[in-house]
C-alpha cells in the first residue's frame, strides 16, 4: 500500500482534511465538512445517510467502483431508507456492504472520510454555497499539485536524457571496438539501454510496446517521477561500472540493488512536502545540474 499523502482544503474559514495514495482518488473529511453545520458532526453525517436518495447514490457509486460491493444488503437498506425508524451510520454501511467510498479512520486525524465524488455530494446537502467554497480551494489544490508534478517530471526527464548521453559515451569508449559494423554498434547501445529497462521496469522496450500497443512513446515517456529519478541515477552508475571494466552480469546485479534501494526510499517521500519552487527556480536548478554533469 502506498504512503498516505495528506493535505488540507480551506473553505470559508473551515479546514477540511484530505488524503490520497495515488493523487487520483482523494478522500475528503466528511467530519470536517459537517462542522460547518453543527458541533456534532457525527449526528449530521448519520442524518444525511438516512435519506433514500443518499443511499441510492452511495449504492450506485459502489456498483461503479467496487466489485466486492454487496448488492443484497444494499437493497435491504434502500427499502428501509426514509422511514422514521431507519438509522444509518458510516460504520454500519461499511460493515454491511463492504463499501469503499466511505471510510472511518481512527487516531489523531480520525473521522469519517469519503471519496471526493461522495464528499462533494455531502457538501451540497450541507450547503450549496459552502460546497462552492470547497470546490474553489479543491481546484486550487489540484492545480498546484499538477503543476508541481509536471515540473518535477519534466526536470527528471531532462536529467535522465542528459545522463543517457553520459551512459552512451561510456559505452562508446569501453564496449565498442573499431571493427564493429554499424549494426553491431547499434545493437550494443540498444542492449545496454534494455538492460536498464529490465533492471528498473522488469521488461525490455519491445516487451513493453507489445503489451501497450496503443500508448504513444516508450516506457520511459510514461514512467513515474520516482522511476525517472532512479533511471537517471542508474545511467550514471552504469557508466561508472563500465569504466571500471565490470561485465554486464556484475553490473546488472549492482544496478538492481541500487534501483530497489532508491525506489524504496523514494516511496517514503511526500511530494506535498517538496519545496514549491517557481518555474524560474526549477529551470535554474536544472541548468545547474546539467552544468555539473557536463564536468564529470
Amino acid at each position: 500500500m502506498g504512503k498516505i499523502i495528506k493535505d488540507t482544503i480551506h473553505a470559508n474559514g473551515i479546514d477540511i482534511g484530505i488524503y490520497t495514495r495515488d493523487f487520483e482518488n482523494e478522500f475528503i473529511s466528511l467530519t470536517d465538512i459537517a462542522r460547518y453545520k453543527s458541533d456534532d458532526p457525527t449526528a449530521v453525517i448519520q442524518n444525511w445517510m438516512r435519506n433514500r436518495d443518499v443511499i441510492e447514490f452511495l449504492g450506485l457509486w459502489e456498483r461503479l467502483h467496487n466489485q466486492d460491493f454487496k448488492p443484497l444488503e444494499f437493497e435491504g437498506f434502500k427499502k428501509q431508507a426514509g422511514a422514521n425508524a431507519f438509522t444509518m451510520s458510516p460504520k454500519k454501511w461499511i460493515e454491511a456492504t463492504d463499501a469503499i467510498g466511505i471510510v472511518s479512520k481512527a487516531g489523531r486525524y480520525g473521522g469519517t472520510y469519503a471519496h471526493s465524488d461522495i464528499a462533494m455530494s455531502f457538501a451540497t446537502w450541507i450547503s450549496p454555497e459552502f460546497q462552492l467554497y470547497i470546490m474553489k480551494d479543491y481546484r486550487r489544490l489540484k492545480t498546484d499539485e499538477n503543476s508541481r508534478l509536471s515540473l518535477n517530471w519534466n526536470l527528471n526527464r531532462e536529467i535522465s536524457k542528459l545522463n543517457y548521453r553520459i551512459h552512451t559515451d561510456a559505452i562508446k569508449d569501453n564496449l565498442i571496438p573499431p571493427e564493429l559494423t554499424p549494426a553491431q554498434v547499434a545493437y550494443t547501445y540498444a542492449n545496454e539501454a534494455d538492460m536498464l529497462n529490465v533492471v528498473l521496469f522488469g521488461k525490455t522496450a519491445k516487451q513493453w510496446k507489445e503489451e501497450n500497443p496503443a500508448v504513444k512513446g516508450n516506457m520511459r515517456d510514461v514512467a513515474t517521477l520516482n522511476q525517472l529519478l532512479v533511471l537517471a541515477n542508474l545511467e550514471s552508475y552504469n557508466a561508472v561500472l563500465i569504466n571500471q571494466g565490470k561485465n554486464q552480469k556484475e553490473r546488472m546485479e549492482l544496478l538492481r540493488q541500487l534501483a530497489v534501494q532508491q525506489l524504496q526510499i523514494l516511496e517514503t517521500v511526500n511530494l506535498n512536502n517538496m519545496p514549491k519552487l517557481e518555474v524560474k527556480q526549477l529551470k535554474l536548478n536544472c541548468n545547474n545540474k546539467i552544468n555539473f554533469l557536463k564536468k564529470l
